[in-house]
């Protein structure tokens, strides 16, 4: 019985994309009524002989969609679908806080874009500067403060800037 409440219950699942077909499989979801999530992100894109904004996904080859498990294949079947993304072919659900954090952002306007997916204490190499190419363990520690907020399970991120006084430590 409750193998079958989980089937059930509508979740929050990452949808791993052919490349660049997140806007259709958004458009496909949306006639099938399935919801979903599809952040974007307004880049500038440079030509020999003009510069443009366009509108990219936040998340390259993903977007997100709300449904329950037992209704997965009106999902997989879908144009430009590659897999729902899980471990060991199981598909897992994101966190629902984490899709409230990335849905605020984008409906509220603030200003984000892409960000690496870091995690304090791993190794990193530094790519440009005078310091390129030399290697440490990243720590946090700035007067300016930014948000990233982590969807785990694609390894993807996201910052916003944000005051330090709307912050708080977790315990």
């Amino acid at each position: 019985m409750e193998a079958e409440a989980v089937v059930d219950q509508p979740h929050w699942y990452a949808i791993h994309t052919r490349s660049r077909h997140e806007k259709v499989v958004r458009d496909q979801l949306a006639a099938k009524g399935v919801t979903h999530l599809l952040p974007l992100w307004r880049k500038r894109s440079v030509w020999k002989d003009r510069i443009k904004l366009i509108e990219v996904p936040l998340f390259s080859g993903y977007l997100f969609a709300y449904f329950p498990l037992r209704e997965k294949l009106r999902v997989l079947t879908t144009i430009g679908v590659v897999r729902l993304v899980g471990i060991n072919g199981q598909p897992v659900p994101i966190p629902q806080e984490q899709i409230d954090a990335v849905r605020t952002m984008v409906e509220q306007q603030l200003r984000y874009d892409p960000y690496p997916y870091l995690r304090e204490g791993m190794r990193v190499r530094v790519k440009r500067g005078v310091l390129a190419g030399a290697e440490g363990i990243l720590i946090a520690k700035r007067q300016h403060y930014r948000l990233v907020v982590s969807i785990d399970l694609i390894q993807r991120a996201v910052a916003v800037d944000i005051d330090s006084a709307d912050v708080e430590p977790l315990f």
